[in-house]
């Protein structure tokens, strides 16, 4: 013990670098699961909702009509961030928030959660996943 010591007070820059480096590969460890953990696979998400589970696409109306899943609500992002007064009586159900790609969607499904919903997920890829799984889109 007293030559480790010895080596963190000669080297106390590698010493700080390596512990610096592990608390980052911690954090990023936690964020990565804590992501994974609410969000779902296209197939997941057809289980949930086969379940009773709620669609929330937060893309914009336009986006929404050239293509949605079936079944989806439109309710943009900034409905949901101010507060998203319509979906109160859902809290207790399964929600599954899409976006394109699945990055909004998150961020809209951790929203939903910090809100009280206790079922949010977030569509993980998003709409493109959910296409390059050939399940169904409607338009209107």
């Amino acid at each position: 013990m007293q030559q480790f010591f010895q080596y963190a007070t000669n080297h106390y820059l590698l010493v700080g670098a390596t512990v610096a480096v592990a608390i980052v590969v911690l954090v990023m460890e936690f964020r990565a699961r804590a992501a994974a953990f609410a969000s779902v696979p296209p197939s997941e998400a057809v289980r949930m909702m086969n379940g009773g589970a709620l669609l929330i696409d937060i893309r914009t109306e336009a986006e929404f009509s050239a293509g949605h899943i079936a079944g989806a609500r439109n309710l943009p992002g900034a409905s949901i961030a101010a507060g998203a007064e319509s979906l109160a009586r859902f809290k207790e159900k399964s929600v599954i928030a899409y976006c394109d790609t699945g990055m909004t969607g998150g961020s809209a499904a951790r929203h939903l959660a910090r809100l009280g919903f206790k079922h949010a997920f977030n569509l993980r890829g998003g709409l493109a996943a959910w296409r390059q799984e050939n399940l169904p889109v409607v338009k209107g």
